[in-house]
């Protein structure tokens, strides 16, 4: 007798787990904030609701905290959640952790003033569970690996990677405030590289 899609779906989801606990495990490196946070710090509030997406080891959960937001962060892996659980109590850092598959169980509408999401690929239609999660005036980092590259860094397949201006289409709804993706313009050398970045606003009337 075949599987029932949610016993599928619980499968699908348990392999994904292990994929990243495995990564995870291996992991000895501090947690990392992303550029598109570092870059465009100023135009963070001092108060609100923030999420995390995908969060691994937390960098950016760690640093939004430290920045006065109330943050939560999912990531499927448990190890890395269990990592980002150390991290924070001996740091004296709260952020609410959950262990979470965001395709299953995605953001509910409206609840953040803040999200965040860096190298970690999500399909269009979430982009708009994105837009929809925000509260109005919200602020959306993104930063996340493109097609077009000048090295190895980041998924070797393709499908896991944003075609060219594909961030920026995704959520054009959004106000854009800041859009960097340099390709393989002038010196490749310098610049920003690899991936693509985006902070967006959801204005409503």
């Amino acid at each position: 007798m075949p599987p029932n899609d949610s016993n599928l779906s619980n499968q699908l989801n348990l392999q994904e787990q292990q994929r990243w606990n495995k990564r995870y495990s291996k992991n000895n490196k501090d947690p990392k904030v992303a550029k598109v946070l570092l870059e465009n710090q100023h135009l963070l509030s001092s108060q609100g609701e923030a999420l995390e997406i995908a969060c691994g080891m937390g960098g950016n959960a760690l640093f939004l905290a430290k920045h006065g937001y109330d943050v939560t962060a999912w990531d499927i892996s448990d190890v890395a959640i269990g990592q980002l659980d150390i991290i924070s109590q001996k740091s004296g850092i709260k952020v609410t952790t959950e262990v979470r598959d965001i395709i299953a169980n995605p953001p509910p509408v409206k609840c953040f003033d803040l999200i965040v999401v860096s190298r970690f690929f999500l399909e269009q239609e979430m982009s708009v569970v994105l837009i929809n999660a925000l509260k109005p005036g919200g602020l959306l980092f993104y930063q996340t690996f493109t097609q077009t590259k000048v090295t190895e860094i980041g998924p070797s397949n393709p499908e896991f990677r944003m075609h060219d201006n594909q961030l920026l289409q995704n959520f054009n709804k959004l106000q854009i405030l800041v859009y960097r993706e340099e390709g393989i313009v002038g010196d490749i050398s310098q610049g920003f590289r690899d991936e693509a970045m985006l902070v967006g606003q959801k204005v409503e009337q």
